[in-house]
């Protein structure tokens, strides 16, 4: 056999009436969040540069997908083999500079094709809006990116960096107002909520513009601030004090120290 036929006949068998109890009782719905936990776990890799790690992640989710296509297959649905034929034709029918006569210059001339053909798909027909097909249950800084760079394809973008800074400012603007108003009934009534909200698109915005996933940047930014968090409680604990014994102006003190000695080991 080969691997994939050997991964195929393994996970038939935990789905047999003999199998294993834990996976005869899954369901699509139940297996939604072990598909989140192992696409982040993969990417916990990638980051952490692992290969071995990143390899075992990565069988990780095709079993997963395989359970999946399973439960598909024992519902009469489709098998594993109908999922890889449907993505390898549409790999095919949609990169026609690939596998056809089609010419592009560029990488956003095979993203704009890639959408046309899309919308002349089955199952494309009731989409619209130049934003459809973007997730509602994607984290929102990843969907924000999606819905900026679906509106870009269409025209709707700006056209450099220094264009977007102004916008930036006058986000910021908006919340500095909204605060110095000093009326309870704007945070009650969520106008600063909505303001904060649009600074936080606008920076994605930025973030897209400069080629960097939002994402990712604030996920090295929280990885970050950790470690700084952590150095900071072990100087700390080895004055033999605790967090509690500061107040702010020394702890902010003591995270600058940090700070800077992280930068001269750097």
């Amino acid at each position: 056999m080969t691997p994939f036929e050997r991964l195929t006949r393994i996970v038939e068998t935990l789905c047999s009436e003999n199998g294993c109890p834990w996976d005869r009782a899954q369901t699509y719905h139940s297996l939604r969040s072990n598909l989140i936990e192992e696409t982040y776990e993969i990417i916990e890799a990638i980051e952490t540069d692992n290969s071995d790690q990143f390899c075992e992640e990565l069988g990780d989710l095709l079993s997963v997908i395989m359970l999946l296509s399973q439960i598909a297959k024992d519902d009469g649905d489709f098998d594993i083999d109908q999922v890889i034929n449907t993505i390898a034709d549409k790999l095919v029918r949609r990169h026609p500079h690939v596998f056809g006569d089609l010419q592009v210059d560029n990488a956003n001339q095979v993203l704009q094709n890639w959408e046309e053909i899309k919308l002349s798909e089955k199952g494309y027909e009731d989409r619209k809006s130049a934003l459809d097909g973007v997730p509602v249950v994607l984290p929102s800084l990843q969907r924000a990116q999606k819905l900026q760079k679906k509106a870009a394809r269409v025209g709707f973008d700006w056209e450099n960096v220094t264009d977007l800074l102004p916008k930036l400012r006058e986000e910021i603007r908006e919340i500095e107002e909204c605060l110095e108003t000093g009326e309870s009934d704007q945070v009650e009534s969520g106008q600063v909520e909505m303001e904060v909200g649009d600074l936080l698109f606008t920076v994605v915005n930025l973030a897209r513009v400069l080629n960097i996933e939002a994402e990712d940047a604030l996920r090295q930014s929280n990885r970050k601030f950790e470690r700084r968090f952590q150095q900071m409680e072990a100087v700390i604990e080895s004055c033999g004090q605790q967090l509690t014994d500061y107040n702010f102006e020394q702890l902010d003190q003591l995270w600058e120290a940090v700070k800077a000695a992280e930068s001269i080991a750097e």
